[in-house]
């Protein structure tokens, strides 16, 4: 463990890791840990000025490190497609008046339609919305899911899927996230982080846990440390390969959120230090 990493100044939480707290409580329950920053999840946003949550980030000594999420752009009908671009450009507008750097994107599938007419609905929304991403300092970060989810969730299920949509726009307003929940099974994902970091196009670095067995694959992520994921190794390949972002903590979990939030960051931060 290096000693940057004895600390919890580069540990990011995504705000739906402990989904029943309100935005304010997690900036202060977050601060007060000493982790570095917070990702925060739209719905937490609703109802409040998302200029004054990310004045109350600052004021608490943490980064905004992302906003999520934007995406799911594919589309049936040209009311959906409308409906798809009008919420990323709104996403965009939210993460710059929180001081979000970037929007992470769940791109999208839809059941029935070819995966190919995916990517291409997913490459034409990031190129409708891309414009107003530059415009807004925000960039677009593209999020392989596991393949589990190509039916109604993303056709980008892959580092490679992910590089070539990445490649395809060559802008520093589009990017990577890298979330080994999703990639820790793929033979070649060490090449792959390489080949994203050479290009300039890893942004973002999710961590988590599989457990096995698992009741549910998308409710209950594991904590780091607690499941097969080698997350030490992967996240050496993402520092080698030139990532110096935060290690953002984004864990789905029906039975710890059902239980004591306190002490759930509490584990969420020993962990943290245990095995990332």
């Amino acid at each position: 463990m290096t000693k940057e990493m004895q600390d919890l100044s580069k540990c990011a939480v995504h705000t739906i890791t402990t989904k029943p707290w309100s935005i304010e409580t997690a900036i202060d329950k977050y601060a007060s840990m000493g982790i570095g920053g917070i990702t925060v999840w739209r719905d937490t946003l609703t109802g409040r000025d998302p200029v004054l949550i990310g004045q109350q980030i600052k004021d608490a000594g943490m980064e905004a490190v992302a906003l999520v999420r934007g995406g799911f752009f594919t589309y049936t009908s040209a009311d959906e497609q409308a409906k798809a671009f009008a919420d990323n450009r709104l996403a965009i507008m939210e993460a710059e008046a929180v001081g979000a750097p970037m929007v992470v994107l769940v791109c999208g599938a839809h059941p029935g339609q070819r995966l190919e007419e995916s990517r291409n609905q997913i490459r034409e929304g990031i190129e409708a919305v891309l414009p107003h991403a530059e415009a807004a300092g925000v960039t677009l970060a593209i999020e392989p899911l596991h393949p589990m989810y190509a039916d109604d969730r993303s056709a980008i299920n892959t580092m490679k899927s992910a590089n070539e949509m990445a490649e395809y726009f060559h802008s520093p307003y589009v990017g990577i996230a890298v979330d080994v929940y999703h990639l820790w099974w793929d033979p070649d994902l060490e090449q792959e982080i390489m080949r994203c970091g050479k290009n300039g196009n890893l942004t973002a670095f999710h961590v988590c846990d599989w457990r096995t067995p698992t009741t549910d694959f998308l409710l209950d992520r594991g904590l780091m440390g607690e499941g097969c994921i080698d997350i030490p190794k992967i996240r050496g390949w993402v520092e080698k390969a030139g990532f110096k972002g935060f290690n953002e903590v984004e864990i789905f979990s029906k039975t710890r959120w059902e239980g004591d939030q306190d002490q759930w960051l509490k584990e969420i931060a020993d962990a943290y230090l245990k095995s990332v």
